[in-house]
């Protein structure tokens, strides 16, 4: 919602989309991103790369943010959440970019602390509009 320059298809979305494709073999999620956790990763390749082309191809995308991981640093109140996350071009599945964002301290169950690093990553991915 920060920015109307860019149309944004949620996985629910793209989830309904696939539905209504039954031939697509794709899934918005459980998808394999360890390459991502192992090593700098500059291009995506199969089976990632398909699913992701298959699916932007649907939906006209012309870059996808794929979250690779969601995790918390430590347990208790201090804890943070960190997103990795990658922008990625679907046409030829180069990584546009790569980055870890971290969110404010606060209790496991509080889902300020999620926010808090889901706001960080729009600020960071739409930095001429977060002001």
């Amino acid at each position: 919602a920060r920015s109307t320059e860019v149309l944004w298809i949620d996985a629910a979305e793209a989830d309904e989309i696939l539905a209504r494709s039954p031939g697509i073999q794709a899934a918005t999620r459980n998808l394999p991103v360890g390459s991502f956790l192992a090593a700098e990763v500059k291009r995506v390749g199969d089976p990632l790369y398909g699913q992701l082309r298959r699916m932007s191809a649907l939906v006209d995308a012309e870059v996808i943010l794929l979250p690779v991981r969601a995790e918390r640093d430590a347990p208790g109140d201090e804890g943070r959440v960190r997103i990795h996350a990658a922008l990625i071009s679907p046409r030829t599945g180069r990584v546009l970019w790569f980055g870890v964002e971290e969110g404010e301290a606060g209790p496991a169950a509080s889902p300020a602390a999620v926010a808090s690093a889901a706001d960080r990553l729009a600020r960071r991915l739409l930095w001429y509009v977060a002001g």
